[in-house]
């Protein structure tokens, strides 16, 4: 039964969300990647979800997969910085969502993100899916302003690559991606690829920064637009893909 209320409820998704088309997919290595993009709040993940090519699954934070935990989770990374007036009504609908949340990200394409004992549990499954040759999709913002395209990723996700190569001797490649709500665009950029020769702190210094800067290279030289960035902002805030 919630496999069918998933479907529905995807089926409207697709009705109501605009198609994104994807560029760059030359970029995309055939067999298993880590793909890595920018949240742009929700649209990122969505667009993903339904558009991204191929066999492929996303990182999914757990706190959304658990009845009990959705409603704090998501009052206080979706809505806490809304207007003080409208907070409440913010607040209220957090209680509603739970049942729904758990039926979708359950039912999605997701593989759950532990911050807790578990988190080996999250490397292990992503492991999985990239030796059954799918792709593995990180959007590993945090609050950190980076520039007017990215904030600053959290370095945790890059463990992955460690794990795999531990797990199977081969390298992964990591994968930028912009995500491009008002022009309605995934772009893939070049992939780099994990170095197991070098200390872990260091290989994800090196990582994320090289794919900060190549998701901002592919904003920056895109035709002029708002960029929706991680924080829930107003839209008025939102930055152009201007070079700073």
């Amino acid at each position: 039964m919630k496999r069918f209320i998933y479907r529905m409820i995807r089926k409207v998704v697709s009705w109501v969300m605009p198609v994104y088309k994807v560029e760059g997919i030359d970029n995309l290595p055939d067999g298993p990647a880590v793909v890595v993009g920018n949240h742009s709040q929700a649209f990122g993940p969505l667009a993903a979800e339904l558009y991204f090519p191929g066999k492929h699954y996303t990182w999914c934070i757990s706190e959304m997969m658990e009845k009990e935990k959705v409603a704090d989770y998501a009052y206080s990374d979706f809505w806490s910085g809304k207007p003080a007036l409208i907070r409440p009504f913010f607040r209220l609908f957090s209680y509603i969502i739970p049942l729904l949340a758990e039926i979708v990200f359950t039912n999605a394409y997701t593989i759950p993100v532990y911050r807790d004992k578990r988190v080996m549990k999250t490397f292990q499954i992503s492991c999985d899916k990239l030796e059954d040759n799918a792709k593995v999709v990180i959007f590993p913002e945090d609050y950190t302003e980076h520039n007017n395209i990215v904030h600053e990723f959290q370095r945790g996700f890059v463990h992955v690559a460690k794990y795999y190569y531990r797990m199977t001797g081969k390298i992964v490649p990591f994968v930028p991606m912009y995500v491009c709500p008002e022009l309605r665009k995934l772009v893939i950029g070049k992939p780099i690829l994990y170095s197991p020769e070098l200390p872990g702190g260091q290989e994800a210094d090196r990582i994320c920064t090289y794919l900060q800067d190549a998701i901002s290279e592919i904003a920056y030289d895109m035709p002029r637009h708002r960029v929706v960035p991680y924080p829930n902002v107003s839209k008025k805030n939102y930055p152009y893909n201007e070079r700073m």
